[in-house]
């Protein structure tokens, strides 16, 4: 039982990862110092948006974006991170 947990906490750590690096990532699109005409960065973007926008659409459905502020992906952060607490806890 213990190394399933253990898969699914570096998937969950996986995950936590490839959420923190869209966010880097929009904002530096957003200053403009990636630009989506690169190939390799419109392939990096795009391939996270497709991956993470089902899970920030069903937040976003939940949580209103209060003056235009996407909490989404810190309530995705927030949910991955009490998910791996959770294993911890009771994995004990």
């Amino acid at each position: 039982m213990v190394p399933l947990l253990n898969v699914l906490l570096a998937v969950l750590q996986f995950a936590q990862w490839v959420v923190l690096i869209h966010v880097i990532m929009s904002w530096l699109v957003n200053f403009q110092v990636l630009n989506l005409r690169q190939p390799l960065v419109s392939q990096i973007w795009y391939a996270l948006e497709r991956t993470l926008d089902p899970v920030y659409s069903r937040v976003r459905r939940v949580v209103s974006i209060p003056g235009g502020i996407d909490l989404s992906p810190i309530i995705v952060l927030f949910a991955i991170y009490a998910a791996q607490q959770f294993i911890l806890y009771y994995a004990r």
